[in-house]
């Protein structure tokens, strides 16, 4: 079994990385959809559409177009790179619409910028 450490991560969005990323979350869902009869005494379910969203978080940075584009509303063609990008290693491809984009600045701290989206279509799971 393999462990791998956070430094490893890797985003690219519309065919670039987006610098002083800080951390991604990506978070994938399924819906169920209840086909209990009438005369079923326990409820049964099949599965339904899946659907997926995630987190971009990064260290604040105007200069850095891939950063800068990812603007509430937009669209991204995005690929998240859990482990790096050595040949072998994991991917996720897909496209998404950004939902939320936030700076945050606090006392003695480093600027941020936290960016959510939204999936549309299928997330494809395959390696670099």
């Amino acid at each position: 079994m393999a462990t791998h450490h956070g430094k490893e991560g890797v985003v690219t969005a519309g065919g670039s990385g987006v610098g002083e990323l800080t951390s991604f979350t990506l978070e994938t869902t399924g819906d169920v959809v209840e086909d209990t009869a009438l005369t079923d005494a326990t409820k049964s379910f099949v599965a339904g559409r899946t659907s997926f969203s995630g987190t971009l978080e990064m260290h604040f940075d105007e200069t850095d177009s891939p950063q800068t584009s990812l603007t509430a509303g937009s669209s991204i063609a995005f690929i998240l790179l859990p482990e790096g990008a050595t040949s072998g290693d994991e991917s996720f491809t897909g496209s998404g619409i950004v939902t939320g984009m936030s700076v945050t600045n606090g006392m003695d701290a480093v600027i941020t910028r936290s960016v959510t989206f939204q999936g549309t279509g299928a997330l494809t799971r395959g390696t670099v």
